[in-house]
């Protein structure tokens, strides 16, 4: 089964009202869709553009602005969910910040489904910059969705840069791994690339990044954004030889598409040049 993935290089934008930023995203996912995207993946934090709908002494401030946005949660479920029925698509929203009942916050990522149906994955492994200055928690579950193209899995950002959690997820039965990121320097963004594509590697799956880019100075959380989406793939015959479907140019708002065969991923398992994945429990030898 061959299927048309979307990765989102996404311009954080300063935004006057929800309308503004409500036909923003319609726009993009209007735009994956007529491409025949099937899969649409957006960054982490991409959503924090929606602080920009606040007074300056909110959205200036890393503590204010998650609780304003509360408000705005519902709202952004409901955007997304009906999207992805309005365009018959998978569309992985990527985070939000989201208050849970005992007042923490969660780096939430969505995954919603063309029938209306949802879940999420939290953020697991937190950056120096979530828990010392943001206060935003770890989640405590790491999940495998069920989708009409097999199980798809979620690594949030720095989540990518930690190999048990992906082979955790692909022994789940995960042959696809999204990876809304969020960074703001180059060696940043190469970090993750950098796991996204070594989580391919080892696994023999896709995985997909989707990152923040350009500059917004008004807010102090997600300030400066570098990165490029990518799709990657095992490095073995039937794929590229530097295992890169499509990646997009550094620092340009774009979506960056390919075409993936979900089921060439059982071939190169069991075929390959190389048995990455059937291999991997040899090593516990050793350790």
């Amino acid at each position: 089964m061959t299927i048309k993935i979307a990765a989102a290089q996404y311009d954080i934008g300063f935004l006057e009202n929800w309308a503004n930023y409500q036909s923003k995203i319609e726009r993009w996912v209007r735009e994956a869709a007529d491409e025949g995207a099937k899969i649409l993946v957006f960054p982490e934090y991409g959503s924090m553009e929606l602080a920009s709908l606040f007074s300056e002494e909110i959205y200036k401030s890393l503590e204010k602005q998650l609780d304003a946005m509360q408000s705005l949660h519902d709202d952004y479920v409901d955007l997304y969910r009906s999207l992805a029925q309005q365009y018959s698509c998978y569309i992985q929203a990527g985070t939000f910040p989201v208050k849970i009942e005992n007042g923490e916050y969660r780096n939430r990522a969505y995954l919603f489904w063309p029938d209306g149906r949802y879940d999420f994955q939290d953020k697991l492994q937190m950056t120096r910059f979530e828990n010392e200055q943001w206060l935003i928690k770890s989640g405590e579950a790491l999940k495998c969705f069920d989708t009409d193209y097999g199980k798809i899995a979620i690594n949030v950002c720095y989540d990518s840069e930690f190999p048990l959690l992906a082979r955790k997820q692909v022994e789940s039965g995960a042959n696809l791994i999204l990876v809304p990121s969020c960074t703001d320097t180059v060696a940043g963004y190469h970090r993750v690339r950098i796991g996204c594509q070594a989580r391919a590697l080892e696994n023999q799956c896709f995985v997909v990044q989707s990152p923040t880019v350009g500059n917004a100075p008004w807010s102090e959380a997600v300030d400066v954004n570098v990165g490029a989406a990518a799709i990657y793939t095992p490095v073995d015959r039937g794929f590229p030889d530097n295992g890169i479907a499509a990646i997009g140019e550094l620092n340009v708002t774009q979506w960056v598409y390919a075409d993936i065969s979900l089921t060439g991923i059982a071939k190169v398992r069991a075929e390959g040049q190389v048995f990455n994945y059937r291999d991997w429990p040899l090593q516990e030898r050793f350790i």
